[in-house]
């Protein structure tokens, strides 16, 4: 479902697909070639949400911002199952699966949250780092392999948004 709250109205390129499940709210923007997946929420109550192109927001993921703050989300960044997003993530970085991104912190561009880590309130991730634990911290510099191998997971979730958008999704009857 998308909501508009106190007057402001989510904006959603209409090349990006968002689950039915998916709920969006107030001061929203997502581009183009986006994915949302189901039961992610994206909470533009408080502060702003943007998103940019080519992000995938998979399935269980949360993202607010807190009141006057904006979570930035760059292009092509992957947000993994049932992560929670307070912060901002730069352009082509993962956040794993169950990560927490909290308030104030950021992640820098290419950078890899592993599943489960916690980046803590006002904690930086620099850009071109493997980051695990509680707190996060880089244990080794990403490797072009790495890269390689993340560029390509990402063209699957662009791909798999336009697929839903141009008739691949279907609900049926029982």
């Amino acid at each position: 479902m998308i909501y508009s709250f106190c007057g402001l109205t989510p904006q959603i390129s209409d090349k990006a697909y968002i689950a039915d499940t998916a709920t969006v709210i107030g001061d929203v923007i997502v581009e183009a070639d986006c994915y949302v997946g189901p039961g992610a929420v994206i909470r533009g109550d408080k502060g702003s949400i943007r998103i940019g192109e080519g992000t995938a927001v998979e399935d269980g993921v949360i993202i607010h911002a807190v009141e006057g703050s904006t979570s930035c989300i760059g292009t092509r960044v992957v947000l993994g199952h049932g992560a929670i997003i307070h912060g901002s993530v730069d352009d082509n970085a993962v956040i794993g699966m169950a990560a927490v991104v909290s308030i104030g912190a950021s992640v820098g561009a290419w950078a890899i949250v592993g599943e489960g880590s916690v980046v803590k309130m006002n904690q930086v991730i620099e850009p071109y780092v493997v980051a695990v634990g509680s707190p996060a911290k880089a244990v080794r510099k990403l490797e072009e392999r790495d890269i390689a191998l993340w560029d390509e997971g990402k063209e699957v979730y662009i791909d798999l948004a336009r697929k839903c958008l141009n008739g691949g999704l279907e609900a049926v009857s029982r």
